[in-house]
């Protein structure tokens, strides 16, 4: 299962030890879930870490960054990447395009997330997103206890169910 996890999942796994965030961490480590990221997205987290409310010295710091980056795969874009170019629901927060952009990038099944505009986005149909917005929950139950690919059914991610969109690149 390929995977984006944005910002806030990231912090919880690795700085707060979420216990929904941690279910996720066996699939990573077994090799069920490959986890995507590139250089904006690696920057963003950079950033975030350096916040003084999550209390990092500068060597927690260093450690998430590398602990993150000890499981990330890089997926770059292969030249100037233009994010406007591809077919995909904006986001109101347009410094969250960049995880739907990579998601779409790197054919993420599952881009998991905390933030709430980003789930909205989950049962779009027109333009509708390039894979399943899911929260940490959400994607861990899916992952425990699931073969298949997710369906493109919209369920709702705040009762907790998979949401998705139909996988594969446009443009």
């Amino acid at each position: 299962m390929r995977a984006v996890l944005d910002t806030n999942v990231i912090i919880d796994l690795l700085h707060f030890a979420d216990p929904e965030a941690l279910l996720l961490r066996a699939a990573i480590d077994d090799g069920s879930l490959l986890c995507f990221s590139d250089r904006q997205c690696l920057s963003e987290l950079e950033r975030v870490a350096a916040y003084p409310q999550f209390a990092l010295d500068g060597l927690a710091q260093r450690a998430l960054l590398e602990d993150y980056r000890g499981f990330v795969r890089l997926c770059e874009p292969a030249g100037v990447e233009d994010g406007e170019a591809y077919r995909l629901p904006r986001c109101r927060d347009a410094d969250d395009q960049k995880f739907l952009i990579l998601a779409l990038r790197c054919r993420a099944d599952l881009l998991i997330t905390r933030d709430r505009e980003l789930l909205r986005l989950a049962g779009r149909r027109r333009p509708a997103p390039s894979c399943a917005i899911v929260g940490a929950a959400a994607a861990a139950a899916w992952l425990s206890t699931s073969s298949d690919q997710p369906s493109a059914s919209g369920a709702s991610t705040d009762a907790g169910e998979l949401a998705a969109g139909p996988r594969g690149l446009r443009r």
